[in-house]
C-alpha cells in the first residue's frame, strides 16, 4: 500500500478525562475513498475518538493526521478548510430556519467573505448554485422552503447530510447516523450514503449500531473496546473473531457471513 493511499492516520491517540481513559493509545488508518466503520459496545470511546479527529476534542496524547500533515491541534472551524465534515448523534440543524437557508448557510464556508453577515443573498449565487445541487442530491429540493423543524425526522437526517456535504468535504465522519429513524426510513439514507461515498470520490467514517448496516456496506471495520482496537478488518473477518464476538456481537453474526 502506497504512504498516499491513507488519508487519515492517528498515531498513539489517547483522552484522558481524570482517570478514565476514554480513548486509549489508537493507532488507526483510513484508507482514501472507502468506507470504513468503527463500531464496540456503548463506552468504547467511538464518539471520543470522532471528536478528537474532528477537533471537538484535544488528545492527552497522540497525532491526527489527514493527507500526511498533522492537524492534531487545529481549531474545529479549521477542520471544514481541511476537508472534514462532521455529523453528531444528535441531529445539528438550525429549526427555524428553512432547508434551503440551512444548506446554504452550510455552502457559505467556502465564500471569501464567509463571515461577512451584511451580505447581500444577490452576491451568493455560487453559493446558491451549490445549495441547489446539495438539496437534489439528498433529496430535498421540493423541501426547499419547508422550515427544518418541521420535516420529519428521516428528512432532518438527510438535511444533517446535506449541510455536511455543502462545503464538498474530502471525509464525512458520520456519527449514528441512523440514531432515532424508523426501520423503514434506514436503507434509503444509508443508500444516499453510498452514492455519495462512490460518485463523489469521498471517504466515510461511520459510528453505527446497527450491524446489518454495518455489515453490508463497510470495506472496512475497526472494533473498539474499553478505548482501544480489539480488531479490525473486512466484515467476514470480523464477524470470525473470536475476541469480537466475545466482547460485543455476542454470536450474532457468526453464521451469517
Amino acid at each position: 500500500m502506497m504512504e498516499n493511499e491513507w488519508i487519515i492516520e492517528t498515531v498513539n491517540l489517547s483522552k484522558h478525562f481524570g482517570s478514565l481513559v476514554a480513548v486509549d493509545n489508537v493507532n488507526l488508518k483510513v484508507r482514501k475513498n472507502s468506507l470504513h466503520a468503527i463500531i464496540g459496545p456503548n463506552g468504547a470511546g467511538k464518539t471520543t475518538f470522532f471528536n478528537l479527529l474532528s477537533g471537538n476534542l484535544k488528545p492527552t496524547t497522540g497525532k491526527v493526521i489527514f493527507h500526511g500533515k498533522e492537524i492534531t491541534h487545529q481549531p474545529v472551524y479549521r477542520m471544514i478548510h481541511h476537508g472534514l465534515g462532521r455529523s453528531f448523534q444528535i441531529t445539528n440543524i438550525f429549526p427555524n430556519l428553512t432547508v434551503f437557508e440551512n444548506i446554504r448557510l452550510a455552502s457559505q464556508v467556502l465564500e471569501k467573505e464567509n463571515f461577512n453577515f451584511l451580505i447581500k443573498t444577490s452576491q451568493l449565487t455560487d453559493c446558491d448554485r451549490r445549495t441547489w445541487e446539495v438539496m437534489e442530491r439528498v433529496g430535498l429540493k421540493d423541501r426547499a422552503a419547508i422550515p427544518a423543524r418541521n420535516l420529519p425526522h428521516g428528512d432532518q437526517r438527510k438535511l444533517e447530510l446535506g449541510m455536511i456535504l455543502a462545503p464538498d468535504p474530502e471525509v464525512l465522519l458520520l456519527d449514528e447516523p441512523t440514531a432515532g429513524m424508523a426501520a423503514e426510513q434506514v436503507p434509503e439514507l444509508i443508500h444516499l450514503i453510498q452514492e455519495i461515498q462512490k460518485a463523489g470520490n469521498k471517504t466515510v467514517m461511520l459510528v453505527e449500531h446497527n450491524m446489518n448496516v454495518v455489515m453490508s456496506i463497510s470495506d472496512t471495520i475497526t472494533v473498539m473496546h474499553l478505548g482501544k482496537v480489539l480488531a479490525e478488518g473486512s466484515p467476514a473477518q470480523i464477524t470470525a473473531n473470536k475476541e469480537v464476538q466475545t466482547a460485543y456481537l455476542g454470536g450474532l453474526y457468526e453464521l451469517d457471513v
